[in-house]
């Protein structure tokens, strides 16, 4: 439920901060693992972990946004649902899915290095 001192307008800036928070988060995650996987592809593996791990911060900052969202939700403060919130969560869901990839690949390109079927890139190039 909307408190009392709260104002729709208030409301509907709440909202589009909260999903302007998930997209700019999730895409911040999602670049972030792509980062990883081109260091991986370089056989910078250290460096894929690293930027793994920033992705897996941004979407922490995401879950944030989201959770607050589902948590006003069931206390019966409804979100009016617009494109762009179905957009942020999207974003996010998109977001999730590439990092959960990205992951798989560093872990491949890992053992893939460390087999040799793979040499590192040189700075040369």
């Amino acid at each position: 439920m909307m408190s009392e001192k709260e104002t729709p307008e208030q409301k509907e800036q709440e909202t589009l901060e909260a999903a302007m928070g998930l997209i700019a988060n999730g895409g911040n995650a999602k670049s972030l693992a792509f980062e990883a996987i081109r260091l991986a592809k370089k056989g910078d593996i250290a460096g894929a972990r690293a930027k793994l791990k920033e992705s897996d911060q941004s979407l922490n900052e995401a879950h944030n946004s989201q959770t607050g969202m589902l948590t006003k939700e069931a206390q019966g403060d409804h979100t009016k649902v617009t494109l762009l919130v179905v957009h942020s969560q999207d974003h996010l869901m998109n977001a999730i899915t590439f990092r959960d990839l990205a992951g798989e690949m560093v872990d491949l390109y890992e053992k893939l290095f460390k087999a040799g079927a793979l040499k590192k890139e040189t700075e040369n190039k």
